[in-house]
């Protein structure tokens, strides 16, 4: 009943976890408040601001915003304020409203690249990538020296697949920053998705040796070696790079890909847990436990798995399918039915004449 479903190795997508900036300077003194304000509304917004801060700082993000609303109701022309604002609802998660207040703080203050930033940052997060790439370019413009805006960017370009934009702007990141590391891994990245792996196996032996304590170079220079079939240099790679960072989930589920595909599946199994330990979300452990579960004829833990996998990635069919092939063979036929049904209409949804006719059999059985 076990099925090959695993592509051959790739290179990982490039995760981007920066912050929103750090915390805006909004508890300015009454001094700097707008020369507008009575002294009663200077020392209103003075001590509105000082407690906001506070908020912000014991991470009270419902107070902070209720703050920051009422500090905005009294001088709606400050920019900071909304900064502030911004700050507080990406902390929160909502990347639809941080943009929004951002675009306020921007219409007030054009000239500040930190807002222009921000505003990418949120835009980004929120998937509106095409707007992200614009807010970047302004904040670059604004301040060309700033590096974080260059890589941030390159993140953005990557998503996008403008991978020759990624290359030139690699160029001018390390131009201000030579000894960066993140601009080497966004590069290294384009190439490979470029389809250039040569390219991207001898940038990153470059990259390895100019910065022999990072663990995501050494991951992509062992996927690289992988995609060429030098597997005992990748996973040689991928232990050192489990040496200098023991705790990261993306080594260990690179590690569990490759014993897989050799078919060790003890070993397999137990860097698919060990991902899955340090990252109870990862959509991938989670489905490699299901698969050698299920390959291992354990459909006791197949099942649960599986249906770990189902909450994490509801929209994803192969969850419900593998899930529905294993309750069918146990004798559990409305059960299997049902997830079958599911993973058809994903199917069906994403046009997916393969997927639709396997579910078919499975049903007409």
């Amino acid at each position: 009943m076990y099925q090959k479903i695993l592509s051959p190795i790739t290179l990982s997508a490039l995760l981007w976890t920066t912050g929103v900036m750090g915390l805006p300077a909004i508890a300015q003194s009454k001094q700097t408040l707008a020369p507008q304000l009575n002294p009663q509304e200077k020392q209103q917004l003075y001590d509105l601001l000082q407690k906001g801060k506070q908020y912000i700082d014991a991470r009270d993000w419902n107070n902070a915003l209720a703050i920051y609303r009422k500090a905005a109701y009294i001088d709606s022309e400050n920019a900071k304020i909304f900064s502030g604002m911004g700050y507080v609802y990406a902390a929160m998660g909502n990347y639809v409203s941080a943009a929004q207040v951002y675009q306020q703080a921007i219409a007030l203050a054009p000239d500040n690249p930190a807002f222009h930033y921000a505003f990418g940052y949120t835009l980004a997060q929120s998937g509106d990538n095409a707007k992200a790439i614009n807010a970047y370019h302004e904040a670059i413009r604004l301040d060309p020296k700033n590096i974080k805006s260059y890589l941030a960017l390159g993140v953005v370009l990557l998503r996008e697949g403008h991978y020759e934009q990624v290359e030139e702007l690699y160029n001018q990141a390390i131009a201000l920053d030579p000894k960066n590391e993140k601009a080497y891994e966004i590069m290294a990245a384009a190439l490979y998705k470029q389809g250039n792996k040569q390219k991207a196996f001898n940038f990153l032996q470059h990259a390895v040796k100019s910065f022999p304590k990072s663990s995501e170079l050494k991951l992509k220079l062992a996927t690289t070696l992988f995609t060429q079939g030098h597997k005992d240099a990748g996973l040689k790679e991928l232990k050192q790079a489990l040496k200098l960072d023991p705790d990261n989930p993306k080594l260990q589920l690179q590690i569990g890909i490759f014993f897989e595909q050799q078919k060790k599946w003890k070993q397999a199994l137990a860097a698919y847990e060990k991902a899955s330990t340090l990252d109870n979300k990862s959509i991938a452990a989670h489905a490699g436990i299901a698969r050698i579960m299920e390959q291992k004829g354990d459909h006791f833990r197949a099942i649960i798995a599986y249906r770990r996998f189902i909450e994490l990635a509801p929209e994803n069919p192969y969850g419900y399918h593998h899930l529905g092939m294993i309750l069918q063979e146990r004798g559990r036929g409305e059960e299997a039915k049902k997830m079958l049904q599911k993973a058809e209409k994903i199917y069906q949804k994403q046009e997916n004449t393969t997927g639709i006719q396997e579910i078919k059999d499975l049903l007409a059985k």
